[in-house]
């Protein structure tokens, strides 16, 4: 993987592999990864066989034939360097994982996400604000994106891990951040959810900006105090607190959210003990 700019010249591919980082013509980078954020990234990652992953930018190819070698996940990666993308041919060979992985010249901003997994990058800044539109736009929900050094700008990554790099001569000195993004479901609307046995109707309000909920709850005539929502990909749970019938209960509704519908569970708490009952809910129109 490399940091990736639109007239970036190619470097020798032994130097490539001599070093983490070069120069061109001493004006824009190349760079490539480090074994220990390559490991970290695909810790965030967490590709499986069958996975798509798309590596934009992809350089030597080496998160791409990492993913193949190491988790059997389907990859491709795009370089506008055509030598970086024989380079990479020639890796993905020598790994023996030629038939799990592609490497395409190819602008990052024509690459097709859809039906993608899992989509890593080391960009500039600028270029991956660029992408976030096409990120949420094509990426189904629970696809991670994983970036090296630079974030998303306004959309809030999930987990971040920093670590130390005697090697790192570029970006940030000495120091690299990998950034998680799990592709949140739509939760936005008004959701009703019957639960005879818990205090009849619920209904829940969500307004919603990237995976970041602020939720309203009201059991019966009762409101609700929303002590904590988290979207992750399809799964929502909201940590709930209020009377339900004249009596304090603190709750958990755990679901999936798919197609206008929350299938899940509520692990409700008077205090003294707890049970579990099914949940469901649906989005009104």
């Amino acid at each position: 993987m490399r940091l990736f700019f639109f007239s970036m010249l190619f470097c020798a591919a032994a130097t490539v592999s001599a070093q983490s980082w070069a120069w061109d013509d001493g004006t824009t980078p190349f760079v490539v990864s480090p074994d220990a954020v390559v490991e970290r990234m695909l810790y965030l990652a967490q590709p499986k066989a069958g996975d798509r992953l798309v590596d934009l930018g992809s350089g030597d190819g080496r998160i791409v034939i990492e993913a193949a070698k190491r988790f059997g996940a389907t990859g491709l990666g795009v370089d506008i360097d055509p030598r970086l993308v024989e380079l990479s041919r020639a890796n993905a060979r020598r790994a023996g994982v030629e038939k799990l992985t592609r490497f395409e010249i190819q602008d990052l901003f024509e690459t097709d996400l859809r039906g993608v997994n899992v989509v890593t990058m080391y960009l500039l800044p600028e270029v991956n604000l660029q992408l976030v539109p096409r990120l949420i736009g094509q990426l189904k929900p629970g696809a991670r994106i994983v970036s090296h050094d630079y974030d998303l700008g306004p959309w809030p990554f999930d987990e971040m891990i920093e670590l130390a790099l005697a090697e790192k001569m570029v970006g940030p000195l000495g120091r690299s951040r990998v950034f998680l993004w799990v592709v949140p479901a739509d939760a936005r609307g008004k959701w009703i959810s019957d639960m005879p046995e818990f205090g009849g109707q619920w209904q829940f309000s969500v307004a919603q900006k990237y995976q970041v909920l602020d939720v309203d709850a009201r059991a019966g005539a009762s409101n609700m105090v929303v002590r904590g929502a988290r979207l992750r990909g399809e799964e929502i749970r909201l940590a709930i607190t209020g009377l339900v019938a004249g009596k304090g209960y603190n709750t958990l509704f755990a679901g999936r959210v798919t197609d206008g519908r929350i299938e899940g569970n509520v692990r409700i708490s008077d205090g003294d003990s707890y049970r579990t009952i099914p949940w469901k809910a649906t989005r009104q129109p």
